[in-house]
């Protein structure tokens, strides 16, 4: 699943988190000098409302280090591993990255907006207003601009998503088409190489990209998140904290993804062995198009049985677990509220700031509940997974019978 498509290694995964740690680790200690060395301003810490978010010197730096520190790596396992996926496996997952990372950036050049934008409709609906038509005007112009470019972003990231994802599932269906005489006596090989190297693409390429969308995220907007708490002095309840939103966004996140793993713990399972009765049911039938002694009403009933068995099963736990899940999902879409009531009440924030909590608030909790969110597509790429690394069990000679949907 892996190894066609990125270096045939053991250590390029670990290669990956150490070359990472090693490259945040120089952005965060050294950026400051970098800059100065290339003539760069990095001391402004004011937020640029509009296009010229994505244009100030600090964003040009991080342009050409992140390119920098890409091609580096990529460079090294030419040289180590060659493989003919490389580019699209290292320099495609990188440009992935950025361009996720952009994404998330325009995420936050829209919340910098709505500041001044909704302060402004504040003041306009004031008998004392000073605010002019212009400025409106010249606020949704800046809008529209940012707005543009999440456009585009979106459609020529998922388009190139699409063919990154497909070359995975070329690089998976080559090696498996190569080991076809040796595997081509298992059951349901054909299945695997057509049917579950599909899947298998287009479930990463749901769950892959949002994953790395959350992650990114989280590293824009948590200290968004931490400089709006110094505005919110207390919570309901619990009273005065430190950086009130911050800590409740992360607990209340956390309790969310722990309670639907906890209730959903069963479905994974479930779910594999859905496919394992079904995949009996099915071989039965087949067998009975060309063998008039298979596929007996009698053998056909009790593998139905175990098909209508399993299903009855899933319909029970995903009942509760969709009870769950909607009940957080319905508190989650107040909870900012009710945190934010004895700070309204007290009229210390602007309509403005309010849009920015809400917005990094909601950033931060929905990247948190990447889990809550994706479960369902989880479960079903914890299926495809097993039953991909049971086929390949059987490549590498190992016990497949254990592991097998039969």
């Amino acid at each position: 699943m892996f190894k066609s498509f990125f270096p045939d290694s053991r250590w390029f995964w670990l290669s990956v988190v150490v070359w990472a740690s090693f490259c945040i680790f120089g952005w965060h200690s050294f950026s400051l000098t970098l800059g100065e060395l290339l003539g760069l301003n990095l001391t402004n810490n004011e937020p640029v409302i509009g296009i010229g978010h994505f244009l100030t010197d600090a964003f040009s730096l991080f342009y050409f280090y992140f390119s920098l520190s890409l091609a580096l790596f990529a460079l090294f396992w030419y040289q180590i591993r060659p493989n003919p996926w490389l580019s699209w496996s290292i320099l495609g997952s990188g440009l992935i990255l950025f361009s996720t990372y952009f994404s998330v950036q325009v995420s936050v050049a829209i919340n910098n907006w709505r500041r001044p934008f909704f302060d402004a409709v504040q003041n306009a609906l004031t008998p004392e207003s000073t605010v002019t038509s212009k400025q409106l005007y010249g606020l949704l112009i800046q809008f529209a601009e940012i707005a543009f470019i999440a456009i585009v972003l979106f459609v020529m990231t998922r388009f190139f998503v699409s063919h990154f994802i497909f070359r995975w599932r070329t690089a998976m269906n080559d090696f498996y088409v190569s080991k076809w005489s040796k595997v081509r006596g298992i059951e349901g090989a054909s299945q695997r190489v057509q049917e579950d190297t599909m899947r298998f693409a287009s479930i990463m390429e749901e769950l892959g990209v949002s994953m790395v969308e959350a992650v990114m995220t989280l590293f824009a907007f948590l200290p968004v998140l931490w400089e709006l708490s110094k505005y919110v002095s207390e919570l309901p309840i619990i009273g005065q904290i430190a950086s009130p939103l911050f800590y409740a966004s992360i607990a209340w996140s956390i309790f969310g993804t722990l309670l639907l793993a906890i209730v959903g713990i069963n479905l994974p399972g479930l779910e594999f062995k859905n496919q394992r009765v079904e995949a009996a049911y099915r071989k039965e039938l087949v067998y009975g198009e060309d063998n008039t002694e298979r596929a007996q009403p009698i053998t056909l009933a009790e593998l139905f049985t175990n098909v209508r068995k399993n299903y009855f099963k899933l319909y029970f736990h995903y009942m509760y677990f969709n009870v769950a899940r909607s009940m957080y999902i319905q508190a989650d879409n107040i909870f900012v509220y009710v945190l934010l009531v004895p700070t309204i009440v007290a009229g210390k924030i602007t309509f403005g700031i309010l849009q920015q909590i809400l917005t990094a608030f909601s950033q931060v909790s929905e990247s948190f509940q990447y889990l809550v969110k994706s479960w369902y597509k989880i479960v079903e790429m914890l299926s495809v997974y097993k039953r991909l690394n049971a086929f390949e069990a059987a490549i590498q000679d190992e016990d497949y019978s254990a592991t097998a949907v039969d």
